[in-house]
């Protein structure tokens, strides 16, 4: 298995992944997926659909090279043609470890993992000043 499956695994075991058509239209309307994962085989209404769903160019969708049968093996399901990755930090991971990382998604999540990091770090200097009582 290669590092982009194992990330899947991973992210499917800490709850950072939604699977599954109606699992990733109700991500993408709630605004928690970052990242659509589409297998190479999967059928024209759920590429359509996809495509649906990250058209306002929000939340940027990827056509990986594995079939619905390699990206189910990964996360646990016999097949899973569509996923929604919901952690920023993570689909950034997951795109760098492909053969050739699209350069405008790259660009887009690194923005969002930049906000995040700089948010927890403002949170964590808020929780340190509500502690010293400043």
């Amino acid at each position: 298995m290669d590092k982009t499956l194992g990330l899947l695994g991973i992210a499917r075991r800490g709850g950072l992944i939604e699977l599954g058509e109606d699992a990733v239209s109700g991500a993408c309307r709630d605004n928690h997926a970052r990242l659509v994962i589409v297998a190479s085989d999967a059928g024209d209404s759920v590429s359509h659909r996809a495509e649906y769903l990250t058209r306002g160019g929000k939340i940027p969708m990827m056509r990986v090279d594995y079939d619905k049968a390699t990206l189910g093996g990964a996360v646990g399901r016999n097949v899973c043609p569509i996923a929604a990755l919901t952690d920023v930090r993570l689909a950034l991971a997951v795109v760098e470890t492909m053969p050739t990382p699209p350069a405008a998604i790259v660009e887009t999540l690194s923005r969002g993992s930049e906000r995040v990091a700089k948010r927890r770090r403002e949170e964590k200097a808020h929780a340190r000043n509500l502690r010293r009582g400043k």
